[in-house]
């Protein structure tokens, strides 16, 4: 392998951490279940078993550490809040890491940082403007615009998630109502169903596309893009109907000149998108880029 970065992934359902080159190829991972805990000491210390498992099968010494982790977030990851995972608030992530690992630590929205990924090696190469969603425990996404990821003032855009796709719809854990994370996520299927979205019954398969569909319309209508890439182990589970489903709406909402045509396309890096767009943010910010620099 070509250069190593060191890669990690922080969700609500896994921990991974992994080794990638700078062509974007994956090398020795791994990853655990996301501690059932309230105790951010707790989450941290198997966060960072992990890390250390991993970087003793490393070939070489990594040059930089990448991070992709749930938000919201300060700018950098210097303090993370992810809705999905209680036992952090405010946490020093960045800086927890870069202890750690000794490494140059780069953190960034897991949702962005798949994006990168996907515009690298994925579904979105040669393709300059999209969107990248990730529809799994929660809803991320990432925004490419003429070529460069969306930051935000607080390196926050593109929290697809909290589009409104349901006014009177569902209490969001973000506060708000009606959002695509409290009506589509996999924590919503659980709730709205009794059971494990890989059981979900085809007509809320069919719903969560639908919504999914509405929000990347609202999306292209907005920010004059025509490709949605969708990932995550929800979307990718339920597979063609949620695909249907979502394609379907976005032909009916999104009419415009600009936006008609949009396509919504699995992503193309399956279960290894994680961890290529964690390394992604390293790489980036170690050559000068602007993702996940802090």
């Amino acid at each position: 392998m070509e250069g190593l970065c060191l890669a990690v992934d922080i969700g609500g359902t896994k921990l991974a951490a992994g080794l990638v080159d700078r062509r974007g190829v994956l090398g020795p991972h791994h990853q655990v279940p996301t501690p059932r805990t309230t105790d951010a000491e707790e989450l941290f210390e198997a966060l960072a078993r992990l890390v250390t498992d991993v970087r003793s099968s490393s070939p070489a010494p990594p040059e930089a550490c990448g991070v992709g982790c749930g938000g919201p977030m300060t700018a950098g990851g210097e303090a993370v809040s992810p809705l999905n995972i209680v036992a952090w608030r405010a946490f020093p992530l960045r800086r927890r890491l870069s202890e750690l690992t000794g490494l140059p630590t780069w953190v960034d929205n897991d949702a962005k940082a798949l994006a990168l990924a996907e515009g690298w090696t994925g579904a979105a190469q040669g393709v300059r403007d999209y969107v990248a969603m990730v529809v799994s425990t929660g809803v991320g996404g990432g925004i490419v615009l003429d070529g460069r990821l969306l930051q935000g003032r607080t390196g926050n855009a593109g929290h697809i998630g909290h589009v409104v796709v349901e006014p009177d719809g569902r209490r969001c854990a973000c506060g708000g109502q009606g959002c695509l994370e409290a009506e589509a996520s996999g924590t919503a299927i659980r709730e709205i169903s009794g059971g494990d979205p890989v059981d979900a019954p085809p007509d809320l398969v069919a719903r969560t596309g639908t919504l999914v569909g509405r929000a990347v319309a609202s999306v292209a209508n907005l920010l004059d893009l025509r490709l949605a890439v969708v990932a995550g182990s929800v979307a990718l589970g339920f597979g063609r109907p949620f695909f249907e489903a979502a394609r379907a709406e976005v032909a009916r909402r999104s009419r415009l000149e600009f936006s008609a045509g949009t396509e919504v396309r699995p992503a193309g890096l399956g279960p290894d998108g994680p961890l290529i767009g964690a390394a992604a943010v390293g790489w980036q910010a170690l050559s000068g880029g602007a993702a996940g620099a802090g």
